[in-house]
């Protein structure tokens, strides 16, 4: 069972990541609906991990699998944030020292 930091943790790096990527695209009247399904896929996926799981999650779509290249593409094409333009931040603030305090 999560303690209650490990619960604020997932929960701070969450909200940061909906702030600066998702949340723009769920919002957007331009968003294509496949671009908004699969902000909910992902919401989905990092949610059922915990805030180590949420990094490895950002850090895995960063480095690139097939489907994060495609989807990334897609984001810029639609003109919003993608993990990559949010690197220095992420990397600044949800490092090992912050999983560990």
């Amino acid at each position: 069972m999560p303690t209650t930091s490990e619960d604020q943790k997932k929960k701070e790096v969450l909200a940061y990541l909906n702030e600066m990527v998702f949340s723009p695209i769920l919002v957007s009247d331009r968003a294509s609906p496949a671009l908004k399904a699969g902000i909910r896929t992902t919401v989905s996926r990092m949610s059922s991990r915990d805030a180590a799981g949420v990094v490895q999650y950002f850090w895995s779509a960063v480095i690139g699998t097939d489907r994060s290249v495609v989807f990334a593409r897609q984001m810029r094409e639609e003109g919003f944030n993608r993990f990559e333009e949010i690197i220095e931040p992420f990397r600044e603030r949800f490092n090992d020292k912050w999983l560990r305090s």
